[in-house]
């Protein structure tokens, strides 16, 4: 939000410079991110003088140049040579000197300087109002009044410049009481005042109106709750043309276009008070009748910026006396209704709007307007008439306007202040300090929050309504603190705390188990947005008013986030990729379904390039072996069978107790293309839920280390091609035996000196028993076991 200093001077006078109010306002919440500066002419006509030529020739080397002498006072005469073609001996011009920077429209500049132009000094420049700045007229230099401009005085002495410092301050979208120039300045008047910090604040008044005769408009507003408060005026004679220099120099600051005299003012009421207004061609409406409700489902209404809208029939709508919607209310006018360069009489509009029903039109048609930002989030219903006075005032004093009859008005039931016991006892608790009771009244009047009465060890106290944040104690104690000031806050000594341990039923611990053994297996966590575009709609589910096309589904997968991040990176030349993202994924099936993920994606290299490290891929098989990292801490005995799932080209689903708990494989060519990637991808998810129900199931059981060696024996196999390695290991984990320990295949064979549609397999068995030597018998027992296994299940032969 920009706020203009010369416009807070308005209502709050202080000495203080421009850098101190920036930390003050900063101090108390309205964050101030930089201070810009405005100026309503760029260089403020700095080095340019009143100029007359004196004489006017041809210039001897060029048809389109002119030589002119000018003097520009105190009995000095530049040779300047101008290309203008009405350049001529008498004129009263605008002299650019030497050392003057003309701003061009891009914001570049350039210097004027002694030149030679086709052989000729020149030693200025005869400007055209284009290149000062004063329009976009360019049809030659800027003839002068000679009975008005003095020759050798500064021309910027003739206009009425405005210079002018903007605060851009970051704004909490709870504070719609410092949406405004007034809202800031009364706040930073609490803070001043009580820090004894000399300044001056005068509260807005309403201002008092001349009224001719009478009018026969009316206002009919079908549901107060709806609309809580409807005010409108009938303003005749106006004439719609260009505002004022001031008033389109105090939008121009702010970053506002001017567009003409009443929709300025408008602009300068909502930006100034914090009160949307809003003007109807009083001709246009038909029935001499405003009214504020619901059109039906299904009518079509054209906004402002001539795109036809269809109305959901919830939105809060002004309609003429024949229900022909007019305005979306607080958000946007219609094309039908609004003021033109024609428009002689006016109703003015000033309300205050549901908040919630403004946000869902809003919503619904994609529209973010100024007006609904602060309708959307509640407005001072007790400034409404005031804000509306002060803009017939204005309309009246610039655009020639006058106000017919009084002014219409719907208010039935008084927006109530908010009732608050505040107990001194909870301020001291929660800023850890004790404030004087005299202090926190003060700070309280200061923020026009009303003491109706002292109770023991407390008061009973009013909130404005417009605070709209400020409904509990809690509220009040933050607001206290606020002016008050956080650093007149001591900081404590020590800092107590009650470690938290969390239980084995805790996902939370899983999740931060896991992501920090993947930190250090030297992966980088990534965090993506829930919303995204999806190109299949199955099973999505899609937002009911989404703020973009590219965001209006919740993701059903974390791989496409992924595969952002990864393309990102690569094409910053950061081609080794380690990404893990811990996140909710979301589905319409019979119901809404929502389940959290662990998601893991490598390319690239797995390890850093050297000189004894081969240069080689990451592979299926490493991101295998980070899974099974994970798993294994479960523990749980993990089955995996092939897996079909069109975002792999290849890839396996590893399960548990009958449940899916992970699904890893390729990234599909398909979807590689679509992410503009071209590098092979890998990628894992795993479901945190389904695991965590697992792990809360199986007792984890400590034992001492072995204190006796494990053996080792291996078998070659000679296997039907088509046999797994994950077959004949489940197969091996059932043995019965307590001494077989572990299982693994290090060699594999196909090729020459194999019958055909055969592979060998070289396994290693280790065992052991833990309580004493083990035993020849007992060995052979468990091999002989193993090999009786495969032979049977599986056909397998053994190798010599």
């Amino acid at each position: 939000m920009k706020i203009s200093n010369n416009w807070l001077k308005d209502y709050i006078k202080t000495d203080l410079k421009t850098e101190k109010i920036g930390d003050y306002l900063t101090d108390i919440g309205l964050e101030v991110e930089g201070i810009d500066s405005f100026e309503s002419v760029k260089g403020s006509l700095e080095g340019i003088v009143v100029g007359k030529v004196l004489t006017c020739e041809q210039h001897p080397n060029a048809d389109k140049l002119k030589l002119t002498s000018v003097d520009v006072g105190n009995g000095k005469v530049l040779n300047i040579v101008c290309g203008a073609p009405n350049v001529a001996a008498g004129q009263i011009v605008p002299v650019a000197v030497v050392g003057t920077k003309i701003y061009t429209k891009d914001g570049s500049s350039f210097e004027i300087k002694e030149a030679k132009i086709r052989g000729e000094v020149s030693q200025g420049m005869i400007c055209a109002e284009d290149e000062l700045g004063l329009s976009d007229d360019h049809g030659g230099i800027m003839i002068l009044d000679d009975s008005k401009y003095e020759v050798g005085k500064n021309f910027a002495d003739y206009f009425d410049l405005t210079n002018d410092q903007v605060y851009e301050i970051g704004l909490t979208p709870n504070r719609t009481d410092a949406m405004s120039h007034y809202g800031v300045a009364r706040d930073l008047n609490a803070f001043l005042s009580t820090n004894q910090l000399n300044t001056t604040f005068e509260k807005v008044v309403s201002k008092p109106l001349t009224i001719e005769g009478t009018t026969d408009f009316q206002i009919e507003v079908e549901n107060s709750e709806l609309c809580p408060r409807y005010l409108g005026a009938v303003i005749k004679n106006v004439k719609v043309e260009t505002s004022p220099d001031w008033l389109k120099n105090r939008l121009k600051a702010i970053g506002l276009s001017p567009i003409n005299n009443i929709v300025d003012i408008t602009n300068y009421i909502l930006h100034g008070f914090g009160q949307p207004l809003h003007a109807f061609d009083a001709d246009k409406i038909g029935g001499k009748k405003v009214k504020v409700g619901v059109n039906e489902k299904g009518t079509k209404f054209t906004t402002l910026d001539g795109v036809e809208r269809t109305l959901n029939g919830s939105e809060i709508m002004i309609k003429d006396g024949d229900n022909n919607p007019m305005c979306i209310a607080g958000v946007f006018g219609g094309q039908n209704s609004g003021v033109s360069e024609n428009t002689q009489t006016i109703f003015l509009e000033s309300a205050y709007f549901n908040p919630v029903g403004v946000r869902k039109g809003a919503k619904f048609h994609a529209l973010n307007t100024d007006a609904s930002f602060r309708f959307e989030r509640g407005v001072d219903p007790n400034l409404t008439k005031t804000a509306l006075t002060h803009a017939i005032k204005m309309i009246e004093e610039i655009a020639g306007g006058k106000l017919v009859g009084d002014l219409l008005e719907h208010y039935p039931a008084k927006i109530e202040d908010h009732y608050i016991i505040l107990r001194y006892s909870k301020i001291e608790q929660i800023l850890g300090t004790k404030i004087h009771h005299e202090k926190i009244k003060e700070i309280l009047k200061a923020l026009e929050i009303s003491v109706l009465n002292e109770i023991q060890n407390g008061l009973e106290i009013s909130v404005p309504a417009y605070r709209a944040d400020v409904t509990r104690e809690i509220d009040v104690v933050e607001e206290i603190l606020r002016i008050y000031g956080y650093n007149k806050i001591d900081y404590p000594q020590k800092i107590s705390f009650t470690p938290v341990k969390l239980s084995f039923d805790d996902q939370d611990a899983l999740e931060n188990s896991w992501a920090r053994t993947l930190q250090s297996n030297g992966f980088n966590e990534v965090m993506n947005n829930s919303l995204t575009s999806v190109k299949d709609e199955t099973d999505a589910v899609k937002l009911l008013n989404p703020l973009s096309g590219d965001l209006a589904f919740m993701r059903k997968s974390l791989l496409e986030g992924l595969l952002e991040n990864a393309d990102y990176n690569i094409k910053r030349k950061n081609q080794n990729i380690k990404f893990f993202e811990l996140g909710k994924i979301y589905h319409k099936k019979e119901k809404y379904l929502e389940r959290k993920q662990l998601a893991v994606l490598v390319s690239g290299r797995d390890q850093a390039e050297n000189w004894l490290q081969p240069k080689s891929g990451t592979d299926f098989y490493r991101l295998k072996s980070y899974v099974k990292i994970l798993l294994d801490t479960l523990p749980l005995m993990i089955e995996e069978k092939y897996l079909e799932d069109e975002r792999f080209s290849d890839a396996i689903e590893l399960s548990a107790n009958g449940k899916t708990v992970a699904r890893l494989g390729k990234v599909s060519p398909t979807l590689l293309k679509n992410a503009d990637i071209d590098q092979e991808c890998f990628y894992a998810e795993i479901e945190l839920e389904i695991c965590q129900s697992l792990r809360s199931k199986t007792n984890i059981k400590f034992k001492d280390i072995p204190k006796f060696n494990k053996t080792r024996k291996d078998l070659a196999l000679l296997l039907d091609k088509n046999v797994s390695y994950a077959e004949l290991y489940t197969a091996a984990k059932k043995n019965p035996s307590k001494y077989l320990k572990t299982v693994n295949l290090f060699d594999v064979y196909e090729g020459k000196n194999l019958p055909e549609g055969k592979k060998s397999y070289a396994m290693s068995f280790e065992l052991l028993n833990e309580e004493k030597t083990l035993e020849e018998k007992d060995i052979a027992e468990v091999m002989n076991s193993l090999i009786k296994t495969f032979q049977k299940e599986f056909a397998a032969e053994l190798r010599s």
